[in-house]
């Protein structure tokens, strides 16, 4: 299965470069290289169709659903990458404001549905082609060739990579020599331009206004830098995902003892209280859209909608793959997708999207912040630490679980201690609704 999806990442990634190279020759009327790399490869285009290949094949044969996702997918791919880039590289390879449908600048609504409908194309009709294709290859030549192409890409990312950094280097030893010509420029001319300073306060009282709020504006800044968790950076998100994964699981333990009148274990680890999916999906929603918080609140409802249902959607089919097991089915529910999600769960997925970015993250965002810069890294660690080895442990016990259910003995000291700690019964009343397979 790893062999089939390498071969499709360069597969489509040269794809989405031919794609990307035709497009810059009819805008500018030349051949340019699209690519960061120097090889005919566009990473991203790889990895978002072997994204939706790895969650989305269930969808083939419903064109509406499987365009939502293509159209979810590849605009969040394009967002990240964009993001990305932009970080790396110091100046943004694509900018989408010229456009007056883009979201942010890096994606933008006309582009994003060409790329839906291409990808949507690829996978009702081209993938099916080139599985084939594949297949039909003798597994040495395709394994030969398959290394071949990794071992290339691997020597173009480390030359690229190399090239990056000379020329931050160069532009920082740049900026080291200008800065110093300005310090000996400014030591030629402090004496003119003093008296030329004082003559112009006198006459503009202003430009001291002006030079008193960029004073302001600096020390503003570094106030900010004294904020813990200032913004939407990774501290922030730590404790976005650890108090959402939370609060999570106790609204979700509430709605089934009022809708059903159990009271059960809505939890996604073994240790705690904890759901995994809600902590990751308000961290994440935070991410992409704490900087629309101001855009209204239908248009909050229909983003939270549809990126909370293919959201869900993934994890339903993550879970089933890595785990073996079905932890929610929707089946019974009207209008349902495979059982993985439904519209009415949906619908609530763009109910808290309102409610969080425009009532609850404000205030507590502003919580957060008032927590001492020292006591609050220090927990970062602590829940970073705490959550990745309840998950590891969590993984082991429903791996145990599974095998158990299809027969399979302990193999190992590890197991027969997960057996013992973390036995059916055990198990059973920490996930309730799951569905061995």
């Amino acid at each position: 299965m790893l062999y089939d999806y390498i071969f499709y990442f360069f597969l489509y990634a040269f794809l989405g470069w031919c794609m990307e190279v035709v497009y810059a020759a009819v805008q500018k009327r030349k051949l340019v290289n699209r690519g960061l790399l120097n090889g005919m490869l566009c990473p991203v285009y790889g990895f978002s169709m072997v994204f939706l290949l790895v969650f989305f094949q269930g969808l083939k044969g419903s064109p509406f659903f499987l365009f939502l996702a293509c159209i979810t997918v590849t605009s969040v791919f394009e967002w990240v990458t964009g993001m990305l880039l932009e970080k790396i590289l110091g100046q943004r390879c694509w900018d989408y404001s010229g456009y007056r449908d883009h979201i942010g600048t890096y994606i933008c609504l006309r582009f994003s549905v060409v790329w839906a409908v291409a990808a949507s194309v690829v996978l009702e009709f081209i993938h099916p082609l080139a599985e084939s294709l594949f297949h039909s290859l003798p597994v040495l030549l395709g394994r030969i060739l398959e290394a071949a192409l990794l071992a290339l890409l691997a020597v173009d990312a480390l030359a690229t990579g190399a090239a990056l950094g000379r020329m931050k280097l160069e532009n920082s030893q740049l900026k080291e020599i200008a800065r110093g010509l300005r310090r000996a420029s400014g030591a030629l001319d402090n004496a003119i331009t003093r008296r030329v300073e004082g003559r112009m306060r006198k006459v503009f009282p202003t430009a001291e206004e002006a030079q008193e709020e960029q004073e302001r504006k600096k020390r503003e800044q570094e106030a900010k830098r004294r904020i813990f968790a200032y913004g939407c950076g990774v501290h922030k998100l730590i404790w976005l995902f650890f108090l959402g994964a939370l609060l999570g699981d106790l609204v979700e333990t509430v709605f089934c003892l009022v809708t059903t009148g159990r009271l059960m274990s809505r939890s996604s680890v073994v240790y705690g209280p904890f759901s995994i999916v809600w902590g990751a999906g308000i961290a994440g929603f935070t991410l992409l859209l704490h900087r629309y918080q101001e855009k209204k609140d239908m248009a909050l409802f229909f983003l939270g909608t549809v990126l909370g249902g293919i959201y869900e959607y993934i994890c339903s089919v993550f879970t089933e793959l890595v785990f073996g097991t079905v932890f929610w089915d929707y089946s019974d529910i009207p209008f349902n997708l495979g059982g993985r999600i439904n519209l009415l769960y949906c619908f609530f997925w763009g109910i808290a999207a309102v409610v969080w970015m425009k009532v609850l993250y404000p205030k507590v965002s502003a919580w957060i912040e008032r927590i001492p810069m020292g006591v609050g890294r220090a927990l970062s660690c602590v829940f970073v630490v705490f959550m990745a080895v309840n998950m590891v442990i969590s993984g082991m016990a429903l791996g145990r679980y599974s095998q158990r259910a299809e027969g399979v003995s302990a193999r190992n000291r590890l197991e027969e201690i997960l057996d013992e700690r973390f036995d059916d019964g055990r198990m059973e009343r920490i996930y309730p609704n799951a569905i061995r397979k």
